[in-house]
């Protein structure tokens, strides 16, 4: 499985769907790209209408448009929260009575909704069990932005964390029992006043039947954590080399470390080619802007504008030149150790469909 990382605006999403592409074509076997911050750019790359909670063939006709060959199957899928929740409560509640309640909780259908931490909790699950039912040869996933997928690893600890809390425990008491100490009962006269009766009702009865589902809980967040950990499991980086996405990228990188999870790739797309960098040429640019007007001459009837022409264009240049050589200087600062670091050359053309994709695809696993 790799977990695609990074910042937002980096092509992290792309890069996710190109490598799963590219290893159709290459590797072959079945592979699924999953989408956990979807975007309707990498379905249209992807040929499909739209993607949803369940896994869909991208079909080789897709693949045979622009003249490539799949050796094996691509499968896309793009996390649907609220149907991910109703699926997860339908197979681990105790009993069809539990299932039902909790289904129809107010409160449970405003969190399976909306409710943030509830999706990053979801989509590891979804993981989960997706790669639980080992119908594919390579996992590819695409997360959200570097600090929201901090959120997205933490999630499922932090929602065994929560089931065990004092907060929790507080909040459900009284409904469990009819005796409430002189202590507490403060504190249910308070909550009563701002909340509501009704909600604390609503909020304890979802957690007392939640409670009902807490060892598989918990249970499910140490497989979690086993699955992110597993030699089979990588994590890829995708940056550019701008100061703020290289700093998130260095962030990230220092985080995987420190959880002990394995960083199998720094990827760095839109980087500026060598060329800019060449001192010859540099020289070539600084030459041209003091000659425009010797250089213009008989290249057209108006030689005043073909030597602004040039100016700018040498002009340009050495700009370019001087962000080249800031990126060569990022790229040589980056922290931590990957197995495999990839520079990307900047596209003229947005990627917009699969000739897009197994073009940059070319450039990554060259």
């Amino acid at each position: 499985m790799l977990i695609g990382c990074g910042p937002g605006g980096v092509g992290k999403r792309t890069t996710a769907g190109e490598l799963a592409a590219t290893a159709v074509v290459e590797q072959g076997g079945r592979v699924l790209v999953l989408t956990v911050d979807p975007a309707r750019r990498l379905a249209d790359a992807l040929g499909l209408k739209g993607i949803g909670n369940d896994e869909v063939r991208i079909t080789d006709d897709v693949f045979e448009k622009v003249g490539a060959h799949p050796r094996g199957e691509l499968w896309a899928a793009m996390l649907d929260t609220k149907q991910s929740w109703d699926d997860l409560i339908r197979t681990h509640a105790p009993d069809d009575e539990t299932r039902q309640q909790i289904l129809a909780n107010p409160l449970y259908q405003n969190i399976s909704g909306r409710f943030v931490q509830s999706h990053d909790y979801i989509a590891m699950e979804r993981l989960y069990e997706i790669h639980s039912e080992g119908k594919y040869d390579l996992i590819v996933v695409d997360t959200p932005p570097t600090r929201n997928a901090l959120d997205f690893l933490d999630a499922p600890q932090r929602m065994a964390d929560f089931f065990s809390s004092r907060l929790l425990r507080w909040l459900i008491v009284p409904y469990r029992s009819r005796l409430v100490n002189f202590a507490s009962k403060p504190f249910y006269q308070i909550a009563d006043r701002i909340l509501g009766t009704q909600f604390l009702a609503d909020i304890s009865e979802f957690f007392i039947l939640f409670q009902s589902m807490y060892a598989g809980f918990v249970e499910r967040a140490e497989a979690v954590t086993r699955l992110l950990s597993d030699r089979r499991t990588t994590f890829m980086v995708v940056s550019t080399l701008e100061a703020t996405p290289v700093r998130e990228a260095e962030f990230f990188s220092a985080e995987l470390m420190a959880r002990k999870l394995h960083l199998g790739a720094v990827v760095l797309n839109k980087v500026l080619p060598e060329y800019l960098r060449d001192a010859q040429a540099d020289k070539l640019a600084q030459s041209m802007i003091g000659r425009t007007t010797e250089l213009a001459a008989g290249l057209t009837d108006d030689p005043v504008v073909a030597a602004r022409v040039l100016g700018e264009v040498a002009e340009s240049f050495l700009n370019f030149g001087v962000v080249a050589r800031r990126e060569a200087e990022q790229q040589a600062e980056l922290k931590g150790a990957p197995d495999v670091l990839v520079t990307v050359p900047f596209f003229d053309a947005d990627i917009y469909d699969m000739g897009g994709l197994l073009q940059l695809g070319a450039q990554v696993w060259d």
